[in-house]
């Protein structure tokens, strides 16, 4: 009997019309276009301006993206996973209401939540239930409103974030194509260095907790950088050298899009050429969990099939892995 892998069949992006520049936060706070471009390599973001637009909306414009391009019946989606770090509202679930609004009626659904690595540990969830035999198409989405929890009064966080969606579909393969290899970790270190205070059972919403803005993210950008570099490099190198992988097995690099400077690390250590790098940094910023799914959007017409991906990320927490991917198919020839 063959071995079941799961491979990714399809590809669906969002991001909002709203375009936030360097310019502009240059009269919205006390920074500068060249500091940020130098620093982060972002020169604009995508921000969805809507009040009464969430998370899901981008999440279920990515997914309907995705169905339209691959021609997926979404009754025929048996599992829907929403990673995400800014959920629509508590308790409720979000991926749940994004399955019925895409009309996925027979699938069952849940949130998964691990910051900026939210998409990545969701790939191996995703090749987890396809492996199983049981379960012929997942949907896994990346979204965040990052704007929804960000200060734009502080300029160490405001510059970096971005809103968006990437959505993609995981079918049983038999050839070999798809998830071939991961290494995921976490360290509970991480927990104060990036972080929102309030809102949850420690500290708990109230006029205090809002009138001392602690609902809005807080980063200690020097330890995040510092822990970013180093395990993101590592565990990439990593998992090509347990693949017997070198640079010229490896035909794309899909690292999370949080600074320039820890990619640009982490291709070095991989020994890739930066064509070889998958790059929307500078027009999206930092989208959270939707970057590496927004990564394959972008560069979905560039893909041949039997490519090699290693995709790798790190967030807060901390959360940090390396997924390695065997490309299934063709974006031209579908």
């Amino acid at each position: 009997m063959s071995t079941i892998t799961a491979a990714i069949t399809a590809v669906g992006g969002y991001v909002p019309d709203y375009v936030l520049t360097n310019k502009i936060l240059e009269t919205m706070v006390d920074t500068n276009d060249e500091w940020i471009t130098s620093r982060t390599g972002i020169k604009e973001r995508h921000i969805l301006k809507d009040k009464d637009k969430g998370t899901s909306f981008m999440a279920i414009e990515a997914a309907k993206n995705l169905l339209e391009k691959s021609n997926t019946n979404p009754e025929d989606i048996d599992m829907v996973i929403m990673a995400t770090a800014t959920p629509d509202m508590p308790v409720a679930a979000t991926g749940v209401y994004v399955a019925t609004q895409i009309g996925a009626v027979n699938a069952f659904s849940y949130d998964l939540v691990a910051a900026c690595s939210s998409f990545l540990f969701g790939m191996s969830t995703a090749a987890r239930y396809i492996e199983s035999g049981k379960y012929k198409k997942v949907l896994l989405i990346g979204a965040d409103k990052m704007s929804s929890i960000i200060d734009y009064t502080d300029r160490t966080t405001c510059i970096i974030f971005g809103d968006g969606a990437g959505a993609v579909l995981f079918e049983p393969n038999l050839d070999g194509y798809g998830v071939q290899d991961e290494i995921l970790k976490s360290d509970g270190i991480g927990r104060q260095s990036l972080k929102i205070d309030a809102g949850g059972s420690i500290l708990p919403p109230s006029a205090v907790t809002v009138s001392e803005k602690k609902h809005f993210v807080f980063q200690d950008g020097k330890t995040v950088f510092k822990f970013a570099v180093s395990n993101m490099a590592d565990v990439s190198a990593k998992i090509m050298e347990r693949n017997n992988l070198t640079a010229d097995d490896i035909q794309w690099l899909v690292p999370h899009q949080a600074n320039k400077r820890i990619i640009d690390a982490t291709s070095r250590r991989m020994n890739l050429d930066e064509e070889k790098v998958m790059i929307n940094i500078h027009k999206y910023g930092n989208t959270t969990s939707a970057t590496l799914p927004l990564c394959l959007h972008d560069y979905e017409n560039q893909l041949k099939k039997g490519d090699n991906l290693v995709f790798a990320s790190f967030g807060g927490g901390f959360t940090w892995g390396a997924v390695y991917v065997k490309w299934a198919y063709d974006a031209n020839k579908k």
